[in-house]
Formats: structure tokens, C-alpha cells, sequence
């Protein structure tokens, strides 16, 4: 009798799977094997990885113009690594493949055999059509490195492949807005983060931050009195005050997420506009004193 496996790390990927290129509707539900049932791991099952905990776009490659990524997913899945263990979460291009398994078609017709169970995933094609294809949760061993991958269709036959996991992206947090952060209105101070530039600029950390309805507008203080402007969204604002540096009022759409600002800058020859990030730090918030 064959034992249905699901990696825990599918339980990690359920959320980041709605920004991502399929959207599983009805994950499959299945009984981990005991301690005493599941078999030792051997080296070569190993997924330990050397990227930091998170979850990320990779690119899925196989062996097979019939098995790959489906096509509204332009050759990538979901990456998530969790406690340094890698899974990839893939939409194929139907509902024909109805098991993987980690490793060999021989072994994975053997007594014990732990197979990889389809999720169904909606997935939209560039025309605005969807559709509803088969997804797996696939253990990832290494990156840049092939593995074995065994596939059984809907005919009853295993078929031997290999495959291999590249080019993992981080996905960036949309952030939390005031109100995924329940903030009422009032002043608030925060942590800034600055990235960009030459590195010499910074701001100063905690920033003031007002916040009114879904209204965050933060203040931002430069350790320069040369910018004389910045763009947020494509609109221009001006310095509040060259006091103490260049002070601008802008608005924040969310917290913990990087943001993209310009800041004009005439401390050059001729004025510079310089691309920077931004990100404010939920965590830190503290009402102002």
C-alpha cells in the first residue's frame, strides 16, 4: 500500500501561492507516516539550503517539452524555505499527472513508497482565460543541480525524469497597510530603513509618522540640507524646512515593505536625481511622545 506525502513546507507556501501564478483551490489532504513508519534519510534526500528562510520565484527546468511548468507560469514556481529545507511548489499543464515522486519510477512502485499528492491550481493565461490544472509540492535537494523525479499519469505508468530548481527570487511583501495594522488616527514614531545611492546620505531613524484614515504620511529627515525635492509615485514634493537637513513629508502606502522615492540632490556639479528605497518597520511603532 502506497502512503500519500504532502512536504510540510506546502503548508507554508498556501499563502504565497495567491501572488504567485497558480492559485491552489483545494490543497489534497493526507496523513504524514508516523516517526516509527517514515524511513531514515539518507544523504542523498537531503534539502538543506543556503538560502535564508523565506519564499521566493525559481525556475523549474525538466527534461521533457510533455512535463514542465505550465505555461501561464513562464517556467517558474514557488519556492519556500522554511527551518533550511527547500520546497517548490509548481502548476503543470493539466490534470493528466496525478503523482510525483522524490527519486526513481522503480522505487516509487515499491511497498512504503511515499508519493507526492496533486493540489488543483487555477492558473491565467494572458488571453484572461483560466483554468484548472494539477500542482505539486516538490522537495528541492539543491539549486542549480539535477534530480530525479518520477511521474505517474493517468494510465497507471511511472515515467523516470529529472529536474532541476535556478535563479530563486525573493518575493516581495505587499507590506501591511494602517489598517492590517488597526493604527488609529494619530502621531506615531517608527523605524526607517534607507537603501540606494552612494551610501553617504541617510535618514534619520525613528521618523515621525502621522497617520489619518488610510492616510500614513511620514517625515523624513535627511542628514543633507542639499535635496530640494523628492518624487513618490511620479509626484513632487518639496522640503518642509533645510534646517538640520533636508525635511520632506511623504506619503507611506505600507510598512514593512521597500518602497520606491527619488531625491534630487545639488550638492553636485549640476543637480543629481538619485533612486532610493525606503522601508518602514511595523514592529517599531510606538505612539509619539
Amino acid at each position: 500500500m502506497k502512503r500519500i506525502f504532502v512536504p510540510m513546507g506546502s503548508l507554508l507556501l498556501a499563502s504565497a501561492l495567491l501572488a504567485g501564478c497558480g492559485q491552489t483551490a483545494s490543497p489534497a489532504v493526507s496523513t504524514a507516516p508516523t516517526a516509527s513508519e517514515a524511513p531514515a534519510p539518507t544523504p542523498s534526500s537531503s534539502t538543506e539550503a543556503a538560502l535564508p528562510d523565506g519564499v521566493y520565484e525559481a525556475k523549474f527546468d525538466t527534461d521533457s517539452s510533455m512535463f514542465h511548468v505550465n505555461e501561464a507560469c513562464e517556467g517558474k514556481g514557488t519556492l519556500t524555505v522554511a527551518d533550511g529545507k527547500m520546497t517548490i511548489h509548481v502548476s503543470l499543464t493539466s490534470k493528466n499527472i496525478v503523482n510525483l515522486f522524490p527519486g526513481l519510477a522503480e522505487d516509487a512502485q515499491k511497498d512504503g513508497a511515499e508519493l507526492l499528492q496533486p493540489t488543483v491550481d487555477t492558473v491565467t493565461y494572458s488571453d484572461g482565460l483560466s483554468e484548472e490544472v494539477n500542482g505539486f509540492d516538490v522537495p528541492v535537494p539543491a539549486l542549480d543541480q539535477e534530480f530525479d523525479l518520477a511521474l505517474l499519469g493517468k494510465k497507471g505508468t511511472w515515467y523516470d525524469h529529472k529536474v532541476s530548481v535556478s535563479d530563486p527570487q525573493p518575493i516581495q511583501s505587499e507590506g501591511k497597510t494602517a489598517a492590517d495594522l488597526g493604527l488609529t488616527d494619530g502621531s506615531y514614531t517608527a523605524d526607517i530603513a534607507l537603501e540606494g545611492g552612494s551610501g553617504r546620505a541617510s535618514i534619520q531613524s525613528p521618523c515621525a509618522v502621522t497617520v489619518a484614515g488610510d492616510q500614513v504620511t511620514a517625515t523624513l529627515i535627511w542628514s543633507s540640507d542639499k535635496y530640494d525635492y523628492m518624487l513618490v509615485d511620479g509626484v513632487r514634493y518639496e522640503p518642509t524646512t533645510l534646517e538640520g537637513g533636508s525635511t520632506f513629508e511623504i506619503p507611506v502606502a505600507a510598512f514593512d515593505t521597500k518602497l520606491d522615492v527619488t531625491a534630487d540632490t545639488t550638492a553636485m556639479s549640476t543637480p543629481h536625481e538619485v533612486e532610493y528605497t525606503i522601508q518602514l518597520d511595523s514592529a517599531s511603532l510606538s505612539p509619539a511622545a
